[in-house]
């Protein structure tokens, strides 16, 4: 599974035609093959800043989207920004569940009581 992270940093005046552009790419992005998430939002603190999240199933996948048309709409907001774009891509080997989340708390919950046994005992 791959990841890539972009930031976009837009000129204050530009914001809604950026916010236009990235709503633009969701649902066809989303409808490529590997696609298994594209997702834009806009950072609460700066509303001038924006992320775009993919997640792809494989390499070739993204290779493949990187070629399209609608990654250069994306690259082509370049003019809109106040600096480039940074991207970074992650490729995960692992990925866990809910079920680790749950372990986790119940072996703190665990670890609480044996200490309150102890106090107590």
């Amino acid at each position: 599974m791959i990841f890539i992270r972009t930031i976009l940093k837009v000129h204050p005046e530009k914001q809604l035609e950026l916010r236009q552009t990235l709503l633009s790419l969701i649902k066809p992005v989303r409808k490529e093959p590997g696609c298994k998430s594209y997702c834009a939002f806009f950072d609460i603190n700066d509303k001038n800043q924006f992320t775009v999240f993919e997640e792809w199933e494989t390499q070739k996948d993204l290779e493949c989207h990187i070629q399209t048309d609608l990654f250069g709409v994306l690259l082509g907001t370049k003019a809109l920004l106040c600096e480039p774009p940074q991207s970074q891509i992650h490729t995960v080997s692992q990925t866990q569940g809910m079920e680790t989340i749950h372990a986790l708390r119940q072996k703190k919950a665990l670890m609480i009581q044996g200490s309150l046994t102890m106090i107590g005992g």
